[in-house]
């Protein structure tokens, strides 16, 4: 937790906000874990481990193995990210791009199939979506401007996660349901 609200502080000053700011919305106030597990593969050109999506939190803090396998999308082809041992992945989630309003981008990722033995990541999701609230969210205000009106409609976490989670991994970003 306590390395979320730096990161959240990190995140605020770069989008030229107080250093608070995001904590101060409960961005850093729910934390998920989730442990993955993906066996070795005989034929991993036949399969994913995971298929591509972004992450529908406010931010992902990811520890994986030795084995890699966690691919992002960048510059229209697919980018290992290797395991370098010690070090945390940090994703961008769909909530922080939408109350960004663009600012900061979701990643796009997938874990692809290995031989080379069981792969195991632990992913620590920062949202509120376990804490039903009423809670609005949508681009903070500081961040619009004439030459930059909103790009997506107020939701709650729990709405926006519900729609996700009922959409499925399709490979569709469900910010585009939320789009004004």
């Amino acid at each position: 937790m306590r390395l979320g609200v730096r990161l959240f502080g990190f995140l605020s000053e770069a989008l030229g906000l107080e250093t608070s700011r995001l904590t101060d919305m409960d961005c850093a106030n729910g934390l998920t874990f989730v442990g993955h597990y993906y066996p070795a593969c005989p034929q991993p050109e036949l399969t994913l481990g995971a298929s591509k999506h972004t992450d529908d939190a406010f931010l992902t803090v990811l520890l994986q193995d030795h084995i890699g396998g966690l691919q992002i999308f960048a510059e229209n082809h697919w980018i290992d990210v290797p395991p370098v041992p010690g070090a945390l992945v940090i994703n961008i989630g769909d909530l922080l791009q939408l109350i960004s309003n663009d600012k900061l981008k979701s990643v796009e990722h997938r874990v692809v199939a290995n031989r080379a033995g069981p792969r195991v990541s632990v992913a620590c999701f920062f949202s509120t979506s376990l804490m039903p609230s009423s809670k609005l969210y949508g681009p903070i205000q500081d961040l619009l401007s004439e030459d930059n009106p909103p790009k997506y409609r107020e939701t709650t976490v729990e709405e926006y996660v519900s729609y996700n989670f009922a959409k499925g991994l399709d490979g569709v970003s469900s910010l585009l349901h939320f789009k004004i």
